[in-house]
């Protein structure tokens, strides 16, 4: 590429047109697919009739377009016992279960622990489904137990990362998957409950969104608080609110250009390992979820105007990292669900981060992206000459990715079709897990279901 300025709305004009709507059948949402119906083939001892349900969180789930470079790095999946069931404290024992639930199932109550987002599982109730009054009856277990949570590390392909269990395939085609034990709640916690029914100026998001995110309630997954994770009891008896399932609902709803921005910031922070920084103890100062938080309120506090007026995105993301900047700074990020939870910890430094967001401006932005994104992208044409200009570099490499799109979709649907059909030759099935592989084929495209 010939030396020359490198204009915010040059970079701005790619991504726009690289990044294209994701084809619902691919490689990567089958091995998503496959990873679901692993979860589901387990039964958590000592119940043999008990089982596990998996639900696709991260990134699979969450984008719907499909940039040049990969942005899917591995499989994430949230997964439940039939015969867990969480509930706000204070109500009572539900009668009615969604049928996926077992006919014995030990209800824990939410207990708020002394931090936000951060709660202990006390087991309160015993449920047995009554056939003939068609409803659960419930005892209650009068003893103080709470539930804990013990992970397997014996396998050197697995790590514990936080909450999750990062397990590291042989096959190099296969994506890692972080799994992630929770306990799932119904209906929508009292520590968000202000969340549905606050002001929101520009309509975003909507209430038939609000109410979907809301009757799709939450989960708490097994971690505790930093502070307490060396406590004797703590340490393993606590459990924070989990809003996954929200939080797919909601990305899902975003503009093109909002996921476009999402991924932009999630590109640079990575690259730039700002999600790698951590203070003397190891604990991160700085990770994805505070650039996912960011993007959550910028949704619900920006005109939607603010987001299309000159569709310029570098500058879009230069404003966002400011903004990041001055929460560092300030040492205040707000929990998008949860008033009074603040996700930046006041014992961490954080100084150095912020600092290095403050300074970015457009220019620098512009050639970074020039540079990490769009030169890695010009690899993957054979069109490209570097002995042009960036503006004919990046229209040569535009459009390659349109004249390409029906091969590429042909390519992800082949590429899929092996995969299933590999998969189904060497994986024996239970019941319940080639019902959870229909499900999730289903979702992908009905004609799938051939394959089981």
């Amino acid at each position: 590429m010939a030396e020359e300025r490198v204009d915010s709305e040059i970079v701005s004009e790619f991504l726009l047109n690289t990044c294209r709507l994701r084809p619902r059948l691919t490689e990567n949402a089958v091995q998503a697919a496959w990873r679901c119906v692993i979860v589901a083939k387990q039964h958590p001892d000592p119940d043999a009739e008990a089982y596990r349900i998996p639900l696709l969180t991260g990134s699979v789930a969450e984008f719907y377009i499909e940039p040049m470079l990969p942005h899917v790095g591995d499989i994430d999946v949230m997964h439940y016992q039939n015969n867990h069931l969480a509930i706000s404290r204070g109500h009572p024992p539900p009668t009615q279960l969604p049928d996926e639930f077992h006919n014995y199932v030990k209800i824990y109550e939410l207990l708020d622990s002394q931090l936000p987002g951060y709660v202990y599982l006390q087991l309160r109730y015993l449920m047995t489904y009554c056939p003939e009054d068609e409803k659960y009856n419930h005892v209650e277990y009068y003893e103080k137990a709470y539930a804990n949570y013990e992970r397997d590390e014996h396998d050197y392909n697995v790590t514990v990362h936080g909450p999750a269990v990062h397990t590291v395939y042989h096959d190099p085609s296969l994506l890692p998957m972080d799994g992630v034990l929770c306990v799932r709640c119904l209906s929508w916690p009292s520590q968000a409950a202000d969340w549905s029914t606050r002001h929101r100026n520009y309509d975003w998001p909507d209430s038939a969104t609000v109410d979907r995110v809301v009757n799709n309630g939450c989960d708490v997954v097994g971690v505790a608080h930093r502070q307490c994770r060396q406590h004797e009891w703590m340490g393993t008896n606590q459990w924070r609110l989990s809003f996954s399932r929200a939080e797919i609902v909601l990305i899902n709803s975003w503009t093109p250009v909002q996921q476009i921005v999402y991924h932009m910031l999630r590109v640079f922070t990575k690259t730039e390992q700002l999600t790698d920084s951590a203070d003397n103890t190891g604990t991160k100062i700085f990770s994805n979820y505070h650039i996912k938080t960011l993007t959550l309120w910028s949704c619900e506090l920006k005109l939607r105007n603010w987001w299309t007026g000159g569709l310029n995105l570098v500058k879009i993301c230069v404003k966002l990292l400011h903004t990041l900047s001055v929460w560092l700074n300030d040492r205040r990020c707000q929990h998008y669900f949860i008033n009074n939870c603040n996700l930046i910890d006041n014992t961490l430094s954080v100084g150095m981060v912020a600092s290095q967001l403050i300074s970015i401006d457009e220019t620098y932005l512009s050639l970074w992206f020039v540079e990490n994104y769009i030169r890695k992208c010009a690899k993957l044409c054979p069109d490209v000459d570097t002995n042009m200009n960036l503006q004919n570099w990046i229209t040569a490499i535009v459009n390659w990715r349109l004249a390409s799109s029906l091969y590429d979709a042909w390519v992800a649907n082949r590429l899929a079709l092996c995969h299933i059909a590999g998969y189904a030759s060497k994986c024996s099935l239970t019941l319940r897990s080639l019902t959870c592989l229909q499900n999730e084929l289903e979702k992908m495209d009905e004609s799938l279901t051939v394959y089981t």
